[in-house]
């Protein structure tokens, strides 16, 4: 009988905290650059992200390039991603702004062996 007890309660927490964060607003990365996007915005919460994977330097994410070179101690933070990445790849082959979310989080989750990969880990509805 004690067993069960602990196994109820047990299952009480589970959907009481199933309940509690589905109520909470998801953080996303904006979207509303694509016209049709084909799945919701990624669902990223950028302090708690960068805390736990240990990322002190903004310029890690938000890169500056000048030419086709790396600048190393500069940060585009208070840049959107689309200001240098466009929707189709335009002649001086740019990144198009999905190939550049999609190569600065999955590259970096890859070389990591940590986080998400596929599209549904990111794209949740």
């Amino acid at each position: 009988m004690k067993n069960k007890i602990i196994f109820l309660s047990f299952i009480l927490f589970l959907l009481t905290a199933v309940v509690a964060f589905s109520n909470t607003e998801l953080e996303r990365l904006d979207n509303s650059d694509f016209q049709k996007p084909q799945r919701p915005g990624a669902v990223f919460e950028h302090d708690g992200h960068n805390e736990m994977a240990g990322i002190d330097d903004c310029n890690v994410c938000h890169h500056v390039y000048e030419g086709k070179k790396l600048v190393e101690d500069e940060s585009s933070e208070d840049s959107s991603c689309a200001d240098c990445h466009s929707l189709k790849a335009v002649v001086d082959n740019s990144i198009t702004l999905e190939l550049a979310y999609h190569k600065r989080c999955k590259n970096c989750h890859f070389e990591q062996n940590k986080g998400p990969v596929l599209c549904g880990e990111c794209h949740i509805k």
